[in-house]
């Protein structure tokens, strides 16, 4: 059952010494740290949800359910021993030392053999994947479920990736999904890419959306095509369409704000059911 959800920004630069000498997203990170904590006050699983460049191979993950792999769109489980790193964006992991964990990623039964995995074997996660699990380790000491979902043209439908977060959801215990994702990277000279002034429109309707969730409001991000999503670098849709599915129309209370970093818009803060609020 889900209960609620941390939204929380893709960027190496929430992980500390990321950027070098100069902490660029220390405020960015704070935020981003308190929406995790308070995600996971209710909660008795976790689950991340992170976009990945490509889905793995079956060696180190399980492929999802409802969420076909097909000319290059799909999701799946990893399942292993998960070392984080930001080596993919050129972060050396002794730079980083002591500050990336090592954590226990489990399938979505964490049943041994069952999967068809070893689930010992080791794991490396893709950076966003990698970001959540810094973020969860001085909170979440136990062993987190880790979901990555293709982004960029073609991504898995959206219908397939709400049914999907339907799934990661169902059953028994209480879920809290920590959900990473960002908005366009092409905001003005600063930008990690070109600019581009679409960036401002889609972001905009992607924003207000998730700070004030209804089905109307979250059918508009549905709506975003995986083509301009892709065009503009906005790496947060498939996996909020898996967070959509996993809430299906339960009520929520949102606290979400959406900051722009060194020419990024970046999504950060919670979701969580009545219920799950009414207690806390």
């Amino acid at each position: 059952m889900f209960v609620a959800a941390a939204l929380v920004p893709d960027t190496a630069l929430v992980v500390p010494g990321a950027s070098g000498a100069r902490d660029a997203a220390a405020q960015l990170r704070a935020a981003a740290r308190d929406a995790v904590r308070d995600a996971l006050t209710d909660a008795d699983r976790v689950v991340v949800v992170a976009p990945a460049d490509a889905v793995r191979s079956t060696t180190s993950a399980r492929p999802a359910g409802r969420v076909p792999a097909g000319t290059g769109g799909g999701a799946s489980w990893l399942i292993g021993v998960a070392h984080a790193t930001l080596a993919a964006v050129g972060v050396p992991d002794a730079m980083l030392a002591g500050v990336l964990p090592t954590v226990r990623l489990v399938g979505p039964d964490d049943a041994p053999g069952g999967s068809g995995v070893d689930p010992h074997a080791a794991v490396v996660p893709g950076v966003a994947t990698s970001v959540a699990l810094h973020l969860l380790a001085p909170v979440w000491p136990g062993p987190v479920h880790a979901l990555e979902v293709t982004r960029g043209a073609p991504e898995p439908d959206p219908a397939a990736l709400r049914a999907l977060g339907a799934d990661v959801v169902a059953g028994a215990g209480r879920v809290a999904l920590v959900v990473v994702g960002s908005g366009s990277g092409r905001h003005g000279p600063d930008a990690p890419l070109a600019d581009d002034p679409a960036a401002l429109d889609v972001d905009a309707m992607l924003t207000s959306a998730l700070a004030a969730p209804t089905a109307r409001s979250l059918d508009e991000v549905a709506a975003l095509d995986a083509g301009t999503a892709s065009t503009l670098a906005v790496s947060g849709r498939p996996c909020w369409q898996v967070l959509v599915g996993a809430v299906g129309d339960v009520p929520l209370r949102a606290e979400v704000a959406a900051p722009v970093l060194l020419g990024a818009q970046h999504v950060v803060g919670t979701w969580r059911t009545h219920d799950a609020a009414d207690r806390t």
